[in-house]
């Protein structure tokens, strides 16, 4: 271990690019097939999955140990392959990139508020709210590329929900400890902020892939409950990760 307990995670994310690297690429040539509620849903999603980490990185090299900073760097990795991956899905589909958009400019502003906590705070939301969506449109959509796509996707998020759970937990416990429970329910009220404006922006969309609004509010909430235990008591390491994975 690690004097900032992150060794084991440096591990995971570095294996895991191994892993990605030995994999062979989705069979773009098969083109994808969408609705147009669906498109345009990705192409939100794609932006957000298209920053460039710089703040994240420069609060992890003052908050946390090398081995965290190194693990953040990789993490960023993750996401802006998840980028790549639905720019090139959408290209498949015949459809354009979107070049920015006020809720992305909007989250991205909340996350550079005020320090490291806030901005985990803010990553871990936006990882519960993804896990929902990609795993509703992996089940939900017919085309097998997109099925592929999502899948791969939904696998990193679920990933990623321990590995912001271990930093944010020690972040919490740097509170004192009449505020540690107030402040995960003032994250779970953000978390369900933003699953409500998701259900309501991405609702066509959710339509078109059999799943309710309603539903998926409900499970992102679902999925929040075992993390928010794990915020305020014992978190593990990677391999202990199935224990706070959203069911796949």
């Amino acid at each position: 271990m690690s004097e900032d307990g992150f060794a084991d995670w440096v591990a995971e994310f570095e294996g895991e690019r191994a892993r990605r690297a030995r994999l062979e690429e989705p069979r773009w040539e098969w083109g994808a097939n969408l609705p147009a509620t669906v498109c345009r849903s990705l192409q939100k999603f794609q932006i957000g999955e298209d920053g460039d980490g710089r703040n994240l990185i420069g609060k992890a090299d003052l908050a946390g140990g090398p081995h965290y900073a190194a693990a953040v760097r990789l993490f960023i990795g993750e996401e802006s392959n998840h980028a790549r991956l639905l720019a090139r899905l959408l290209e498949t589909a015949g459809v354009a990139t979107l070049t920015g958009h006020w809720s992305d400019r909007i989250f991205m502003r909340v996350r550079r508020l005020l320090g490291l906590r806030l901005e985990l705070m803010v990553l871990m939301t936006a990882e519960l709210v993804a896990v929902e969506y990609y795993r509703d449109l992996r089940d939900g959509v017919a085309d097998p590329l997109t099925r592929e796509v999502a899948a791969r996707i939904l696998r990193d998020e679920q990933r990623h929900i321990p590995f912001h759970t271990r930093r944010l937990h020690d972040s919490i416990a740097e509170l004192p400890i009449a505020l540690r429970p107030l402040a995960v329910t003032g994250w779970r009220l953000l978390l369900l902020a933003a699953a409500l404006f998701v259900a309501v922006d991405h609702g066509p969309a959710l339509h078109s892939l059999r799943a309710s609004r309603t539903g998926f509010v409900l499970g992102v909430l679902r999925s929040s409950v075992p993390v928010a235990a794990g915020l305020l008591g014992a978190v593990g390491t990677p391999g202990a990760a199935a224990a706070h994975r959203a069911p796949a």
